[in-house]
């Protein structure tokens, strides 16, 4: 074969990348359909990243709420609070040095390293988590903390992403920063709304400041939408300053979730109390070819 057309086989480290970040497309394919759906419209280098981002704390919701209270039940040395403290000591370790042992980790730490994803808005990831295993109640202070932790800054890691293709200038990263802030705001606070009774029955949480779940009904529900609203239309107002590709696959969350919390204010509060609401899947495709073709909310 001549040596202009001979195949190279990837270095150990490469090969190691790519089954890591492989291992994170996996991740969010199995939990997230709406998201999952939207990063699709992403190009090759946004998609990848979001997906690294979105494995690593897919993992650590796992260890504080699914996948290890589960086998906390089954298993002899399952603790989860021990478990996070590692994954967030291993998660900053990769981020120094760029290579984990685990596949997840190491897919973030690569993104993070690439387009600037430092520890101060990791940190407040982790601190969130951790609240999950100590709070079951929170006050305005403190929910606004935890979505900040816990949402927020998951938006703003992924903003990282977007700018590292299309540089802004510092007024439109400003306008951006809130927008990416407001959007994980909103997301959180329909997922709250949308579990409200699984999470306080299940978990023995209630993440709403002054809402008691046995006494919750529509005016309280309204208020919740109302609030949820104004971050979507803060959320509404930065997108157009994302690239094309970008603006297609958050206007198409943004959609998924603003249909979500319509048929959510559409839903007498005692029926969120006993079933979850959710968006078809046929919607959910009419959202994806609506924003595939440019019709992002404005």
């Amino acid at each position: 074969m001549p040596e202009s057309v001979k195949l190279t086989k990837p270095s150990s480290l490469a090969l190691y990348n790519r089954a890591a970040e492989k291992s994170s497309a996996v991740v969010i394919s199995q939990y997230s359909t709406s998201f999952g759906w939207a990063t699709k419209l992403l190009g090759k280098y946004e998609r990848g990243r979001v997906r690294n981002i979105y494995a690593m704390v897919r993992v650590a919701d796992e260890i504080v709420d699914g996948a290890a209270a589960e086998a906390l039940d089954k298993y002899i040395g399952t603790e989860p609070h021990a478990m996070l403290d590692k994954f967030e000591q291993e998660t900053y370790r990769a981020m120094e040095c760029g290579f984990s042992t685990n596949l997840v980790i190491h897919a973030f730490a690569l993104t993070a390293r690439e387009v600037g994803i430092k520890r101060d808005i990791v940190q407040p990831f982790f601190n969130s988590m951790r609240t999950d295993l100590v709070q079951r109640v929170h006050d305005k202070r403190s929910f606004e903390t935890y979505v900040y932790g816990s949402a927020e800054v998951v938006g703003l890691m992924c903003l990282q992403v977007f700018i590292s293709q299309k540089p802004v200038s510092t007024s439109e990263k400003e306008d951006l920063v809130a927008g990416a802030r407001a959007l994980g705001a909103a997301f959180q606070k329909v997922n709250f709304l949308r579990d409200l009774s699984a999470d306080f029955d299940k978990l023995g949480r209630s993440y709403f400041p002054l809402i008691n779940v046995d006494e919750f009904n529509n005016a309280e529900r309204d208020r919740l939408i109302a609030d949820i609203r104004k971050d979507l239309v803060l959320a509404k107002s930065a997108l157009q300053k994302l690239g094309p590709g970008s603006q297609r696959a958050v206007g198409a969350a943004l959609l998924f979730f603003e249909e979500l919390n319509n048929k959510i204010s559409k839903t007498p509060a005692n029926k969120l109390l006993e079933k979850r609401i959710r968006v078809s899947n046929p919607k959910k495709i009419l959202i994806l070819l609506r924003a595939f073709i440019g019709l992002v909310p404005k």
